[in-house]
């Protein structure tokens, strides 16, 4: 648009001037030496017009031709820093694809020639990062010194160092130390939401429950947190809170502190009963429990209510068996009412809500107490066989055959054993003794002579002396599942073979 402008103003006045000049009609006389030259005025103008246009041309070409060496540097520089950027793009894209090692080489050649400050720093940093995701944490803290070097005289650079070295050593689980790198982010009142997550990541590694409660907080509060993940560590670090302050008194501050929805769950409101109760304030303990119960019917907050003192076993009975009317086939709260039950010694009651519970769902804890109950009540017998379900549930036991035996060990590889010509001989000698046995004793002999032999004589020296024979002797297939074999009772073992002989 304004070359438009400028186009038609100068063409508005040339034709002006031409006009103007036209009607003057006037001659110019110029002398040299003794010529006289007579020129038209209109003349004059446009050669002095056309004499500046020339000049101009001139002396811009003058000026490009003495250029030539800087535009050429200037080609030069962009050409390299193009090359640069697309290999740091290369690399870029080589981390995201999970690449690592091909990253890591193409980035650290954009920290080596790079002349652009910020390439540089980004590239470290991001080499860093592809050596540290291969567990190079040597490489990966040289570059990341290389990194902090080069970007000392630039606050935004600085900074980025710093976030990038505290995520990666949180990732190793270095949470002093990441502190440490995001001590200058905090002096300086930094509230990026990235930082306060890197914060909030390490104060939970080194358990710092009173700034993980605060930044989980703020992060919820601005949206940059789940409001799942805001509750649950709202939820422990109260309750740490709560717990760890219970020594010097200050839990109520923390309790005090906490809004309606946040007293209510589960693992504060179990933290703030057992500290009301450390104080004697069992009430308030019992209403913390039942508000919490309101909300959300958890099984521990259940649990802690069955736990009930003496003085207070009336009035959680009456607001369990209220609930009871809304939730009758409740397990959990069938069970509750039964140990209520049973710390106010109401036997039948207590029999009976527990029966109701097992109906629900088998249990070996409920086992268990309704075996305590019988045992009190003098049903021996009862209290043994719920004991035994109770067990039963809560370990599956193996299934053990009848007429069942391990297999005979394998002796043949034992060093004691009788072998080579000493087993032999034993073989001969039993065959011997095998034929003579059939021959009937005479009429007046007194007995049957056995006959003997050194290998009979061997054998019985050798078990007499190692009585532990069997002991020591391998088992087939020694650290594997053994074979079980089942007696067959109608055949009888054959004793009349002897065993072969061992290869």
């Amino acid at each position: 648009m304004r070359t438009w402008f400028w186009t038609l103003l100068l063409t508005t006045l040339a034709v002006g001037c031409a006009v103007k000049l036209q009607e003057l009609g006037g001659n110019v006389l110029v002398f040299v030496g003794h010529t006289r030259i007579q020129v038209s005025l209109v003349f004059v103008v446009l050669a002095i017009l056309l004499s500046f246009v020339l000049l101009y041309v001139c002396l811009r070409l003058l000026v490009w031709l003495t250029e030539i060496p800087l535009r050429i540097r200037d080609w030069h520089l962009r050409r390299l820093a193009r090359r640069d950027h697309e290999l740091l793009e290369l690399g870029w894209t080589e981390l995201l694809e999970g690449r690592y090692a091909k990253a890591e080489k193409d980035l650290t050649k954009v920290v080596g020639r790079s002349r652009n400050v910020s390439q540089q720093v980004l590239a470290a940093l991001s080499a860093a990062r592809a050596a540290h995701a291969m567990s190079e944490f040597d490489r990966r803290d040289k570059l990341l010194e290389q990194a902090e070097a080069k970007a000392a005289n630039d606050v935004p650079l600085r900074d980025a160092v710093a976030a990038a070295a505290a995520d990666l050593l949180l990732d190793q689980g270095f949470a002093q130390q990441a502190l440490d790198r995001l001590a200058p982010l905090q002096a300086k009142g930094a509230r990026h939401l990235h930082t306060m997550r890197l914060l909030l990541r390490a104060y939970r590694q080194l358990n710092q429950h009173d700034q993980v409660f605060a930044l989980a907080r703020t992060l919820n509060r601005r949206s940059a947190l789940s409001d799942v993940e805001a509750t649950q560590l709202i939820e422990l670090s109260a309750a740490a809170r709560i717990r760890e302050s219970m020594d010097n008194g200050k839990w109520r501050e923390v309790w005090k502190d906490l809004s309606i929805a946040e007293k209510a769950l589960p693992e504060i409101a179990l933290a703030a009963a057992v500290a009301f109760e450390s104080i004697g304030e069992l009430d308030e303990a019992s209403k913390v429990l039942e508000q919490s119960l309101a909300v959300t019917f958890d099984s521990r907050i259940l649990a802690a209510y069955a736990r009930a003192e003496p003085s207070q076993t009336a009035r959680r009975l009456l607001k369990a068996e209220a609930w009871l009317a809304s939730k009758p086939h409740d397990a959990e709260l069938l069970m509750t009412l039964g140990m209520l039950c049973l710390a106010g010694q109401i036997w039948g009651q207590a029999e009976h809500y527990l029966q109701r519970s097992l109906k629900q769902r088998e249990n070996s804890r409920v086992h268990a107490l309704l075996g305590s109950l019988y045992d009190r009540l003098g049903r021996k017998e009862e209290a043994a066989s719920q004991w035994r379900r109770a067990t039963n549930v809560a370990s599956s036991l193996p299934a053990i055959l009848e007429d069942s035996v391990l297999p005979a060990a394998d002796t043949r590889d034992d060093p004691d054993f009788l072998k080579g010509e000493v087993w032999d001989e034993l073989h001969d000698f039993d065959s011997m003794h095998s034929e003579r046995r059939d021959v009937e004793l005479t009429p007046g002999s007194s007995a049957s002579v056995t006959p003997t032999s050194p290998v009979t004589e061997v054998r019985a020296s050798r078990y007499d002396a190692d009585d532990e024979f069997f002991d020591s002797a391998p088992v087939a297939g020694l650290g594997l599942p053994a074979t079980v074999t089942a007696i067959n009772r109608t055949t009888k073992p054959n004793i009349e073979n002897p065993p072969d002989k061992p290869n």
